[in-house]
C-alpha cells in the first residue's frame, strides 16, 4: 500500500532533511517562496495595527495599559529590538483550562502578542494561499459551521467514513520538521530567524511542542498538517476530506479501500510528520452517523452528540450560578449564553433548544 499510495516526502536520518519526491516536485516548482516580508512587518503602521488587534478584549489589563500609555516609545523600542534581534520572546504565563478536557494554556506577554499580530498581519495571506480548501480551523470565512456542513455534504455521496485525529497534537509537533516546512514556504532570513526563536521558546519534550495560546501556533499547526492534506487529497486521490485542526474525516465507497487509506495515512503521519494517530481512529457507515466537532453528522441531518448536550446544560447552569451570586452582570450573562447557544444552533436542534429554555 505504501508504494501504491505514492508516499513521497521522507524524513531521512542521515541528512535530517525533508526529501521532495516526484509526486510533490511539480507542486513545489509552482510555489514561489515568500520573501522581503520582514521590512513590512516592522513598519510603524503595521506595528500600530498589531497593537490595536492585541488590545482587543485586553484593555482592562495592566500590561496593556502600561504599553498604551507609552505607545510610540514601546513600538519604537520593539522595532529596534526586532531589527537587532534582542526582542524577548517566550515570556509565558501558564494556566490550565477544562473546556471540555484539560489543556495547558501558555499566554504570551502583551508585547509578544503585539509582535505575533505584526507577524501575521503580513504572513497570514501567504499561509492562507498555501492551504487546501477543505481545512477549516483558524481561517477567515471557514470555521466549525462550514466544516460541519461540508462534512454533511460529503456524507450524502459516500457509504463509509474514516474518523481520525492526532495524538497530543500540539505537544507532538516536531520543531525540526516545522522549521523545514516553513523554509519551503518562506525565504526571508530575518523572518525565519524570528519564527525559529518563537518555536524554540516552548517544548514538552526537547524539540517537540507548540504552546496553546499563541496566535502563531494556530498558523504553525495548520501549515504543519498541510503535507497530510495534500497527501490525502492529491496523492491518495480522496475527494471527500475535511480537516479541522488535527481532527479529520475521509470518505470512501469501499470499506476495504478505506482500510487501505487508513493504513497509508498512519504510515505517512508517523514517518513523514513524526506524529501518531489516536487509538480511537475508526471506520463507520455513513448511515450510522459520525461524531465530529461535537456533532453527530448524517447525510440528512446534523445532531448534537451526547457530550455536547451535557456540556451545554452544565455551562448554562454555571452561568446562572455566576449571575445569581453577582460574579457577572446581566449583560455578560447574555453574551455568554448567546455564544453557548450559537454553538448548539449549528446542529438541527431548534426543538431541543425550545424545550430546554421553556423548562427553565
Amino acid at each position: 500500500m505504501e508504494r501504491e499510495a505514492g508516499i513521497s516526502r521522507g524524513f531521512t536520518k542521515k541528512t535530517d532533511e525533508i526529501c521532495i519526491g516526484e509526486a510533490d516536485r511539480e507542486f513545489w516548482k509552482k510555489m514561489k517562496r515568500a520573501g522581503a516580508l520582514f521590512d513590512k512587518i516592522i513598519e510603524p503602521e503595521n506595528l500600530r495595527l498589531a497593537f490595536w488587534k492585541a488590545s482587543k478584549g485586553k484593555r482592562h489589563r495592566d500590561d496593556q495599559r502600561a504599553f498604551a500609555e507609552n505607545l510610540d516609545c514601546e513600538l519604537g523600542r520593539m522595532r529596534k529590538e526586532l531589527i537587532d534581534g534582542s526582542f524577548s520572546v517566550g515570556n509565558y504565563v501558564r494556566f490550565k483550562v477544562y473546556d471540555p478536557k484539560e489543556r495547558e494554556i501558555s499566554a504570551a506577554s502583551f508585547s509578544e502578542r503585539v509582535f505575533h499580530h505584526a507577524l501575521m498581519n503580513v504572513c497570514e495571506p501567504f499561509f492562507e494561499k498555501w492551504l487546501v480548501f477543505d481545512t477549516y480551523a483558524c481561517r477567515k470565512g471557514k470555521g466549525q459551521f462550514r466544516a460541519i456542513r461540508r462534512a454533511q455534504s460529503f456524507s450524502k455521496h459516500y457509504d463509509f467514513v474514516l474518523k481520525a485525529d492526532i495524538k497530543k497534537f500540539f505537544d507532538s509537533v516536531s520543531h525540526n520538521v516545522l522549521k523545514k516546512i516553513l523554509r519551503h514556504k518562506f525565504k526571508d532570513i530575518q523572518l525565519l530567524y524570528w519564527f525559529d526563536k518563537i518555536i524554540d521558546t516552548y517544548h514538552t519534550t526537547i524539540g517537540y511542542g507548540l504552546p496553546i495560546g499563541n496566535l502563531t501556533s494556530q498558523f504553525f499547526a495548520n501549515i504543519y498538517l498541510d503535507p497530510l492534506d495534500r497527501y490525502i487529497k492529491e496523492t491518495l486521490g480522496m475527494k471527500g476530506y475535511v480537516r479541522y485542526m488535527d481532527d479529520f474525516l475521509v470518505w470512501h465507497n469501499s470499506l476495504q479501500g478505506l482500510k487501505e487509506v487508513k493504513e497509508a495515512i498512519r504510515l505517512f503521519v508517523e514517518h513523514e510528520l513524526d506524529l501518531r494517530l489516536k487509538d480511537n481512529t475508526c471506520l463507520v457507515r455513513v448511515s450510522s452517523g459520525v461524531s465530529f466537532l461535537g456533532m453527530k453528522i448524517y447525510s440528512y441531518t446534523v445532531r448534537l452528540n451526547k457530550q455536547s448536550v451535557k456540556r451545554f446544560v452544565s455551562k448554562f447552569k454555571h452561568y446562572e450560578y455566576l449571575l445569581a451570586n453577582n460574579f457577572i452582570d446581566e449583560r455578560e450573562f447574555q453574551e455568554r449564553v448567546t455564544a453557548l447557544t450559537a454553538f448548539v444552533a449549528q446542529a438541527d436542534s431548534l426543538r431541543w433548544r425550545q424545550l430546554f429554555f421553556n423548562n427553565i
